[in-house]
């Protein structure tokens, strides 16, 4: 009894280090929107107070009281719209606060549960589980889906529908040629840009010279690239020299450095630069979670004789077992391939194991029980994930050292 309280026991710090990002993001948020609040009022406190101090020194000097009252009402006009960006920053600071309340309270609840074997355990898995499902689909641009599964779930507060929601919306701008969209919320998120070094606002700056060239605007491309490329001279040399030598190649060029700029695989680059960039600033994983659920899933699985050269029971229509290994199956060998192995420090072998000529190991009471089940001679055995024959005399026994 002891010991199966043991091996049922819940840690919950090792469930959580999936869940990072859970109060990351409202937390990071939450900061940004004090920065914003930061320095609006800085900067109107400057304004006004200069402009006050003007008009009180006209006011003094004998100003027509009119131009002062219009000098006043225009100070109580901008503190009105402070206000009001002051009234909206204030709301979705609430509301941010309350969706780290949520979440918090969803990971208590997992510091309250007991042992695995919990049956509060299995609903806490399951709402983890629709997280991680609306994240692979918000991720894989199907945000209509993922908020229908929100929502039928209940979990509105638990994922970043919005978050996503954009940073989809600008990948497929930047796909269909368009940076407009994609500048804006550079300029918005400048500061945190600069300090991560990002070069999405410099590529985006020079695609654009790139399409003013490609139309045949070479005065345009040139007041272009004077006035936002040559300033990051220092920074890219290489990339601000071949913006210049644009100007004397054509579109249908065959330099290769210059037919590369023109190149439409330049979008998909953007793209994919900005959805690393935006996850980056926001401190998101590049990879869905589900993935790396998964991920850490197969590694405890995986063995050296997967994805061996042998088929797996799934792919071999003679196979006789009805075991599925989901390290070689279709649908998750190619995100197990990488992974390491699993460290086993015990193993687990059949009764008396025997090896077939093809390297495949069988206990042998069990793989002469199998034969005879499927009506084959006595003299002969059938490897049940391959579907060969064998005779008997052609296995070997093997001893376990």
């Amino acid at each position: 009894m002891a010991a199966e309280l043991t091996t049922t026991k819940l840690n919950p710090e090792t469930q959580i280090l999936l869940d990072q990002p859970l109060l990351r993001l409202p937390h990071e948020l939450a900061r940004r929107n004090f920065k914003t609040v930061q320095k609006n009022v800085e900067r109107e406190n400057k304004d006004i107070l200069a402009s006050l101090k003007s008009t009180a020194n006209a006011s003094l000097s004998g100003q027509d009281p009119s131009q002062t009252l219009d000098n006043l009402d225009n100070m109580i006009s901008r503190m009105q719209g402070l206000k009001r960006k002051m009234d909206t920053l204030a709301n979705d600071e609430k509301t941010l606060h309350h969706y780290s309340k949520r979440r918090i309270q969803h990971l208590q609840e997992l510091y309250e549960i007991p042992s695995l074997a919990d049956v509060k355990y299995d609903e806490w898995s399951r709402v983890r589980l629709n997280r991680l499902l609306v994240d692979y689909l918000l991720r894989s641009g199907y945000g209509e889906s993922a908020k229908a599964l929100a929502r039928e779930k209940s979990i509105e507060e638990l994922v970043d529908l919005d978050l996503f929601v954009q940073c989809h919306r600008i990948e497929e701008s930047l796909r269909q040629r368009n940076t407009q969209e994609c500048l804006s919320w550079c300029v918005e998120h400048r500061p945190m840009m600069k300090k991560l070094d990002n070069r999405l606002e410099f590529e985006l700056r020079l695609q654009q010279c790139i399409e003013l060239r490609r139309n045949g605007q070479i005065i345009e491309a040139r007041q272009h690239a004077r006035k936002y490329l040559t300033q990051n001279a220092s920074r890219y040399p290489l990339e601000v020299n071949k913006a210049a030598g644009l100007l004397a190649f054509s579109p249908d060029t065959r330099v290769l450095e210059y037919r590369n700029l023109y190149s439409d695989f330049r979008w998909d680059f953007l793209a994919k630069l900005f959805v690393k960039t935006h996850h980056e600033l926001f401190m998101l994983p590049t990879s869905p979670l589900l993935h790396i659920a998964l991920s850490a899933g197969l590694s405890a699985l995986k063995t050296p004789s997967c994805h061996s050269k042998h088929a797996s029971s799934t792919a071999n229509a003679s196979s006789t077992t009805t075991s599925v290994c989901p390290i070689c199956s279709m649908e998750l060998k190619e995100l197990a391939r990488p992974l390491p192995y699993a460290h086993h420090t015990k193993s687990y072998v059949e009764n008396d194991p025997i090896a077939l000529p093809n390297g495949r190991v069988y206990g042998r009471d069990r793989l002469i029980e199998m034969s005879l089940k499927v009506g084959l001679h006595p003299g002969l055995v059938k490897d049940p994930t391959t579907g060969q024959l064998y005779d008997r005399e052609e296995v070997r026994k093997v001893y376990i050292s």
